[in-house]
């Protein structure tokens, strides 16, 4: 007893304590827009880099409120493959290490040059703590629909390097017993149902979260189709959105401490 106890101290903590840290320089993370140096660019330039993108997630479009043009990219269709911080010109799309990546809205997902400076960021303010039902603990059923990446990094978020157990939040195996439905993937036409009958089984209030760019768009599977719904807001009501292919843990853990109202997040 005495020497597993002695293992166990010089083991040490294997928990990060920081919570919600930002991703180390090797990562890809996901690209972000860097409003000056679209302001700044060479007009002569051509868009052509645009076209690379291989899900569309960048586009460039007649500006709304002025004769120029405004450059868009929706993170909610980005699959995080890093080439556009590469190719894009004078540095207007760069790296974002953030792991606090998940927004409550769908269109929050979607940055653009032609917005008000504050809104280009692609980390919104934290929401004030405030009282609750999710806010102390909350139990999640997840369905996968087809992507076993984002499989793997949720169960990585339960692992004992992330712990999102300490948050109050648990895993569960019926719906009857989950707050939030965590949805990962493009949902199939053959998941569909299945994922409705898990949906109608949970007790309300209840939650949903899409984890990955095939659950909010469909990502490499497209906008809606013969086989996918182009996303799980097609079909039912989503509280927050993880963007990545695959999300990182802590930014899934993100996800549910945004719809919890954690007090984690006031700090």
């Amino acid at each position: 007893m005495l020497k597993s106890l002695v293992r166990i101290i010089k083991a040490g903590t294997a928990t990060q304590k920081e919570i919600l840290p930002d991703q180390s320089p090797e990562s890809r993370g996901l690209p972000a827009v860097n409003r000056d140096a679209w302001e700044n660019r060479d007009r002569e330039r051509g868009y052509d880099w645009t076209k690379l993108c291989p899900t569309g997630a960048i586009t460039v479009r007649q500006s709304d409120s002025k004769d120029e043009l405004d450059l868009d990219l929706d993170l909610g269709r980005c699959i995080a493959c890093g080439l556009c911080p590469d190719i894009s010109p004078e540095g207007i799309i760069e790296k974002n290490l953030s792991t606090k990546t998940a927004v409550k809205n769908r269109r929050d997902l979607i940055l653009s040059t032609g917005q008000p400076k504050e809104k280009t960021s692609q980390n919104p303010a934290p929401p004030q703590a405030k009282e609750n039902i999710f806010q102390g603990s909350v139990a999640i059923r997840v369905v996968s629909t087809g992507c076993s990446a984002c499989d793997l990094e949720v169960s990585a978020a339960f692992n004992p390097i992330f712990d999102m157990e300490r948050f109050g939040i648990q895993l569960v195996a019926s719906p009857r017993l989950a707050d939030i439905l965590m949805v990962t993937g493009p949902v199939g036409k053959g998941m569909q149902k299945a994922l409705m009958r898990t949906y109608e089984a949970m007790p309300e209030p209840r939650l949903v979260i899409a984890v990955g760019s095939c659950a909010i768009s469909g990502g490499m599977h497209g906008e809606k189709n013969y086989a996918s719904t182009g996303g799980v807001d097609a079909i039912l009501p989503v509280d927050a959105y993880v963007p990545g292919c695959p999300p990182h843990p802590w930014s899934i853990i993100h996800a549910v401490m945004t719809v919890m109202d954690h007090k984690q997040l006031s700090k």
